[in-house]
C-alpha cells in the first residue's frame, strides 16, 4: 500500500505528526553527516552522529507503543519485520560508534553511508506503509493512549511536542493509571497491579522463578512473606512467617539489622547494601525501605542474590549458544 499522508490534517501533538517532525530532523542530520569529513572534522562528525543516534527514542516508541496497538487490530507485521530491521540499525550504530572512537576513518566513511541508506529506507516504509495503515486502523482513543505512553519514552525533538489531545488531562504516571482498557486476555481470577494483571498462581510462579531471595518485613518488624525459589541463597521455612525479624538473624548481625530498620522508619535512609563470601560464593544483600504514596513507612524488603557468575562477566554476548 502506498498513500500520501497529509499531516496538515493531523492535530498538533498527534503521534504520527510527531514522527514526521522527527523525520525532518533525521534527514537534516543525515545530510549533515554525509557532508562532514570524519577525519578533518572529527568532533563535529561525532556530535552529529550522537544526535542522529537519538533515533533510538523513535524505535522505542514504535516498539513499545505503536506496535502493540497494531497487534490488537490484527497487524503483526511491524512487530516482526520492522522491529528486526531497527535492531539491525541499532547494531550498525553500535559498530560505527566503535570505529569512530578508534579513529578508523576509512571504515567510518563507508559504514556511515550504509547506515544512512538503511535509515532512509526505513523512513520510506514508515511513510508509505506503516503510518497510512496505522491511521486507518487505530481509533482516536487508541492514539490518545499511544501518546500517553510516549510521555514515558521521549522524543528526538529538542522541545516536548504539543499536548494531544489539545485539552489534555493532567499527565498520570503509569503506576497511578488505572483506566480500564481493551485487553487481549481474560481478567477472571486476576488482580490488578500497577502495570498489569496476574493471577495468584502467576504471581507465585514469578516470585519462585526469580533468581533472588526476597523477604518482606512489615512496619511492625514482623516477617510477612518470603519467596520459595528452587535455589535459595539462605534457607527459609514457613516458621518465620509472623516472627519478629530480630529473631531471624544471627545474634552478631541483629544490631545492624535493627539499625537499618530504625533509620528506614525515621526516613533518614532508604537503602543499604552488603556483600559477603558464603560457601565459596559472592552474595549481594540489599535492604530497601518500603513506603506508600504518602511516604509512610510500610516495612522493608531484604533481597539476596548470588552474583558470583555475574561478577565474572566480561565483553558481550549477543547470540544464543544453545546448539
Amino acid at each position: 500500500m502506498t498513500e500520501t499522508i497529509d499531516i496538515s490534517n493531523l492535530p498538533q501533538g498527534h503521534p504520527v505528526s510527531i514522527y514526521f517532525e522527527e523525520k525532518a530532523l533525521i534527514q537534516k542530520l543525515a545530510e549533515e553527516l554525509q557532508q562532514t569529513d570524519p577525519e578533518a572534522e572529527a568532533q563535529k562528525f561525532y556530535n552529529i552522529f550522537n544526535q542522529l543516534s537519538g533515533i533510538e527514542r523513535r524505535f522505542e516508541r514504535k516498539e513499545n507503543q505503536l506496535f502493540p496497538y497494531l497487534e490488537k487490530r490484527g497487524w503483526n507485521g511491524p512487530s516482526q519485520g520492522m522491529w528486526s530491521f531497527q535492531d539491525n540499525l541499532r547494531e550498525q550504530f553500535r559498530l560505527l560508534r566503535k570505529k569512530i572512537e578508534a579513529r578508523d576513518f576509512e571504515e567510518v566513511q563507508r559504514d556511515s553511508q550504509y547506515l544512512i541508506s538503511g535509515i532512509y529506507r526505513l523512513l520510506l516504509v514508515e511513510q508509505n506503509v506503516l503510518f497510512p495503515n496505522a491511521l486507518n486502523m487505530l481509533t482516536e482513543e487508541d492514539w490518545k493512549q499511544v501518546r500517553k505512553g510516549e510521555e514515558e519514552i521521549g522524543w528526538m525533538l529538542a522541545e516536548t511536542p504539543a499536548a494531544f489531545p489539545k485539552e489534555q488531562e493532567e499527565y498520570v504516571h503509569p503506576s497511578q493509571d488505572h483506566i480500564k482498557r481493551e485487553l487481549s486476555f481474560s481478567l477472571e481470577d486476576r488482580h490488578h497491579y500497577d502495570e498489569g494483571y496476574m493471577t495468584v498462581e502467576q504471581v507465585n510462579l514469578l516470585l519462585k522463578t526469580m533468581p533472588l531471595d526476597l523477604t518482606y518485613v512489615d512496619e511492625n518488624d514482623k516477617v510477612i512473606f518470603y519467596n520459595r525459589g528452587e535455589e535459595r541463597v539462605f534457607p527459609r521455612s514457613a516458621g518465620i512467617i509472623g516472627r519478629e525479624v530480630k529473631f531471624c538473624h544471627p545474634p552478631k548481625s541483629v544490631g545492624t539489622v535493627l539499625r537499618i530498620l530504625e533509620e528506614f522508619r525515621k526516613g533518614t535512609k532508604n537503602e543499604s547494601s552488603f556483600w559477603i563470601n558464603y560457601k565459596g560464593r559472592l552474595i549481594y544483600i540489599r535492604y530497601f525501605a518500603v513506603r506508600d504514596k504518602e511516604k509512610k513507612y510500610r516495612g522493608v524488603i531484604e533481597m539476596s542474590q548470588d552474583i558470583t557468575d555475574i561478577k565474572n562477566i566480561e565483553g558481550e554476548k549477543r547470540l544464543l549458544d544453545w546448539n
